[in-house]
């Protein structure tokens, strides 16, 4: 009797044949390791000359972390901070560049590349290499004691982490090159006869922007948004992963308990791309 199959099920094995090396692929080199690494942070886990012993500690590792250790906590605070500050300066400044330099002017290509070029350039070694000879943006405001105004008009709280960003400020700007060719594609996206519209009612250019641009922008918004707190998360200057790698090789607490850093460290990106993710649509549906 020969067995044949219909349409729909052939084209879903051909589909399943097609993404079969990237499953194994994700299962061997992102599932296994994801998931020892959760199983690593429950255990102690001691190395030695002839083998690797795992022992079952339950919570302690994360309870450690946040009770016993008492540097952890402070930087992920300070990363908290900065990044609360950051995020925004890169979303601004990238929605301004993009309404700019989409201008119908000379030039324009001339500028898009100039925006873009650091994203090619400003590997980890290169931007380590910029700030530590002073490029970061630290040396201009001191020039104007912008610093000592700060400390004498700011709490400590709200000091640290706007000096730590200022002090990155150019090399902050440097890493808008991608948002900055979203906000140009998404302005791609809004037709010109919306516009046209608008100039015969009498709109100016403001009431363009909030009535029209802005709500058309904001998905796209949302997505750089979550782009750049991602990309802040493996930044060069990022205490956290430099925390997780010191215990990583420590005798003391080993991979164990740099696997519950990672973990922690990684719920609180995912709470973080989730609620800019939920809130960011909710304004979406509301425009």
């Amino acid at each position: 009797m020969k067995f044949k199959l219909s349409l729909a099920t052939r084209r879903s094995l051909e589909g399943f044949a097609f993404i079969t090396p990237w499953l194994i692929g994700f299962i061997v080199f992102m599932a296994y390791p994801l998931g020892f690494s959760l199983y690593m942070s429950f255990t102690e886990v001691q190395v030695t000359a002839t083998k690797i012993n795992f022992t079952f500690v339950g919570w302690d590792n994360y309870v450690y972390a946040f009770l016993s250790d008492n540097v952890f906590p402070v930087q992920l605070t300070s990363f908290i901070q900065e990044s609360l500050i950051t995020v925004p300066i890169i979303v601004i400044f990238s929605l301004l560049v993009g309404l700019l330099i989409n201008q119908d002017v000379w030039g324009r290509g001339l500028f898009r590349a100039i925006f873009f070029l650091p994203v090619i350039f400003s590997t980890s070694e290169v931007i380590n290499s910029l700030f530590n000879q002073g490029a970061g943006g630290g040396n201009f405001l001191q020039r104007f004691n912008i610093f000592g105004l700060m400390l004498n008009a700011l709490p400590e709280q709200l000091y640290q982490p706007i000096s730590t960003v200022l002090n990155r400020f150019t090399l902050v700007l440097w890493s808008s090159g991608v948002q900055i060719l979203l906000i140009l594609a998404a302005l791609k996206t809004i037709s010109g006869n919306v516009y046209e519209a608008a100039a015969i009612d009498g709109a100016g250019r403001w009431e363009v922007f909030w009535k029209i641009t802005l709500p058309a922008l904001t998905p796209f918004i949302v997505l750089i948004t979550v782009y750049t707190i991602v990309d802040l998360s493996v930044s060069p200057f990022n205490p956290m992963l430099g925390s997780i790698r010191s215990h990583m090789f420590n005798v003391r607490t080993g991979m164990g308990y740099a696997s519950a850093l990672g973990w922690i460290y990684f719920l609180l990106i995912l709470v973080s791309l989730v609620l800019v993710y939920t809130f960011g649509m909710r304004r979406t549906k509301r425009f």
